[in-house]
């Protein structure tokens, strides 16, 4: 690698010597390669057309053949062939032909101005009459046939990744339309999109430990915020009735091919509303974005098709629970009777989870979240581990939460919001004695808040969404690090040491 690396700067050097700057300051592309691919399908094999254009990229591959040579320029759009004849470039300046093929090297960016041609081949190509070096590369790129075959190598370094996989590109388009997409459905329902602190003096509305941090001129310790959701609550007080943000949330846990620790979500909350509203605006939603970025609601994930077309089903955590184990937990008169009957059905009962909701929580984790592969609303949760949403209307000890199931990936969270301040504070102090005694991911008691609520908050549904596993979604993808540009990482000297290269978590 030293070696090319030295041959490369030699080659920058010559280019300097003999005039040509090899890190230009501009150029003026006139097409772009897919364009001329499209517009000029028509010209045929053997014939050129007196059209003149100008196309910057990478040179991908490059075959020289005595006075002839074909370099493969690519573009974000796609790719052309570049053809070089000696006789053109030298009639146009003198040793220009010796210049690109002796001193151009594959990954380098150029930029050319010339006629169409389509070869005997058939291949489109720019018939090269000038070329200019916008930026020599000192490093040479990935086995263009093999291309980056170390998983690890393609996260860590995702640039050789762009360069050299399509589909990782077409990953990251769909998933900046996909994001697009969102935002454009709620702003033309009126949902305004309003910023939230990412620096928070409480980390709240999630149960997640959060990363401290320390303002040093105020002396003031900070969370990097777990979830946007107290914040809009607040706007909601305030006076606005429709509100969202999609942004970066942060929460210091493991990684798996389900988490990362920075990741992205949209919240969004309507006054008024209810979680049914706000389950047939997560499925409205998600159906239409779906369409218009596979371009219909039937889509195949890792092999399995999946049908996003609308009604989803709808289903209460104790009747999935029951019908996957046959525990009925609403007939458990008390945790030890439950306990027996889980450990009979080949059940976990961890001695943290102290109640039977919590208990019926962990039933379904075990036995039924993974074979949700169809779109599924699971209502009506245990109250014990929702503490931000509303006393279920009718069923004692629930409340009126959903969570949205895809391919066995929890996707979207909703409630109808609590807005008793009374409650939300008896609640909030529940979180925090657990946390006290050693829970790290329970929530703190956030004074402002409350004060907020005692303010009043009208009636309010909520909607949570996970940005990056819907993009695994609708992109196919078996990782959330295949959606997420640039992952965290273990340090390379660490991850080497380690071949797994992660601490993983299964929640």
């Amino acid at each position: 690698m030293s070696e090319l690396r030295e041959t490369r700067l030699e080659k920058a050097k010559s280019l300097k010597d003999q005039g040509q700057e090899p890190y230009a300051l501009r150029f003026e592309p006139s097409h772009a390669t897919a364009v001329l691919q499209r517009d000029h399908a028509d010209l045929a094999k053997g014939e050129e057309r007196q059209f003149n254009v100008a196309v910057a990229g990478r040179v991908m591959t490059r075959r020289v053949m005595g006075k002839l040579a074909f370099f493969t320029l690519a573009d974000e759009s796609g790719t052309i062939q570049l053809f070089l004849d000696k006789a053109t470039l030298e009639s146009q300046e003198s040793g220009s032909f010796l210049q690109i093929t002796g001193l151009v090297d594959s990954g380098d960016w150029i930029g050319v101005s010339g006629i169409l041609r389509r070869t005997d081949r058939g291949e489109l190509s720019v018939k090269v009459q000038t070329w200019q070096m916008l930026s020599k590369s000192l490093q040479p790129l990935p086995d263009k046939w093999h291309g980056l075959a170390d998983v690890e190598k393609r996260y860590r370094q995702r640039y050789l990744d762009l360069i050299v996989s399509p589909q990782s590109r077409e990953t990251f388009r769909r998933r900046a339309l996909m994001v697009s997409a969102i935002r454009r459905w709620l702003d033309d329902r009126f949902f305004l999109e309003i910023e939230t602190p990412v620096l928070q003096s409480e980390a709240g509305g999630a149960d997640a430990r959060p990363f401290i941090t320390h303002h040093n001129t105020l002396d003031l310790p900070l969370y990097l915020r777990i979830a946007t959701e107290l914040h809009l609550k607040r706007l909601v007080v305030g006076g606005f009735e429709r509100v969202y943000e999609l942004g970066r949330i942060f929460r210091n846990e493991g990684t798996s091919t389900r988490h990362n620790p920075e990741f992205t979500s949209v919240e969004v909350y309507q006054a008024y509303a209810d979680y049914t509203d706000m389950l047939e605006l997560t499925e409205q939603l998600i159906a239409s974005v779906c369409e218009q970025i596979c371009g219909q609601t039937r889509i195949s994930y890792q092999g399995t098709e999946v049908d996003l077309t609308p009604p989803w089903r709808r289903a209460t955590m104790h009747e999935l629970v029951q019908e996957a184990t046959g525990l009925d937990f609403e007939t458990f008169a008390d945790r030890q009777s439950a306990v027996a009957a889980m450990t009979s059905a080949g059940l976990e009962a961890p001695a943290a989870a102290d109640s039977i909701g919590r208990l019926l929580n962990q039933a379904f984790e075990q036995a039924v979240e993974v074979n949700l592969i169809q779109p599924t609303f699971v209502l009506d949760y245990p109250v014990e581990i929702s503490p931000l949403a509303r006393q279920h209307r009718s069923k004692p000890g629930l409340v009126e939460r959903f969570e949205l199931f895809i391919v066995g990936r929890e996707t979207a969270n909703a409630f109808s919001e609590l807005t008793d301040p009374l409650d939300q504070r008896q609640r909030l102090e529940l979180q925090q004695a657990r946390r006290q005694a050693g829970d790290l991911e329970a929530q703190a008691v956030d004074e402002d808040f409350l004060q907020a609520l005692e303010v009043g908050m009208p009636p309010t549904g909520g909607l949570g969404i996970g940005i990056d596993r819907l993009a695994m979604l609708l992109t196919d993808s078996p990782s959330i690090r295949d959606v997420i540009a640039f992952p965290l990482l273990r340090p390379e000297s660490r991850s080497k040491a380690d071949p797994e290269g992660t601490v993983t978590v299964d929640n």
